[in-house]
């Protein structure tokens, strides 16, 4: 069994899962937003303490590399990166689908975020491969899908599931093959301030 770390700070949650043979430890801050920087690396040490575990030991470090909060992604990347770098290991990219797809046992089914003004992130999976790549949708968009939803919000969604985060975080670290030397977040969508300075420029600001 491999040894890993694994954090998820791209939305409002922190999560860091630690595991060291059959040992293992979770820890999860349900709203900590505007917090991710200044609390990670403490959760992170205790957990590393709580199992004895050593950044050393890890065969590698996953973190979620997006859709979400992109200062989250950021220090999440940045710090599963540190780690590699610093015991030369392997990463391993997390995307915040694959957090609830590696959890779902459904043969077709699509993974949705909240986007915020009626919008949402979603990915299709069918028999457990990506069959919609990442995508920004409508509500009606989301609804024209037909089939189950499944993600970690309460959403006002038909056909919608709702997946305790806290707990997604071990499987999918588990399952997911895509180990890599590097890291890149993923970002379905520009940020609001590249999207506002894209709108300045077709105004002529």
């Amino acid at each position: 069994m491999t040894d890993f770390l694994a954090i998820d700070t791209s939305s409002r949650h922190l999560t860091v899962y630690a595991q060291k043979g059959n040992k293992s430890v979770l820890r999860h801050l349900p709203d900590c937003a505007i917090r991710h920087s200044v609390v990670l690396m403490d959760e992170i040490d205790r957990a590393l303490r709580e199992i004895d575990l050593t950044p050393a030991e890890c065969g590698y470090f996953a973190a979620v590399t997006g859709p979400g909060s992109f200062t989250g992604i950021r220090i999440g990347i940045a710090t599963a990166k540190g780690f590699a770098l610093a015991v030369n290991k392997p990463l391993k990219s997390l995307t915040a689908f694959d957090l609830i797809a590696y959890n779902v046992n459904s043969k077709k089914f699509f993974v949705v975020i909240d986007a915020a003004h009626a919008h949402y992130y979603v990915c299709g999976y069918d028999e457990g491969k990506v069959c919609l790549q990442p995508c920004y949708f409508s509500e009606a968009e989301v609804a024209a899908l037909n089939a189950p939803l499944f993600g970690f919000e309460d959403l006002p969604l038909e056909n919608y599931t709702r997946t305790e985060i806290k707990n997604c975080l071990k499987e999918a670290a588990l399952k997911c093959k895509n180990l890599s030397n590097d890291m890149h977040a993923l970002y379905v969508r520009k940020s609001q301030a590249e999207e506002a300075l894209g709108e300045s420029k077709k105004v002529g600001i």
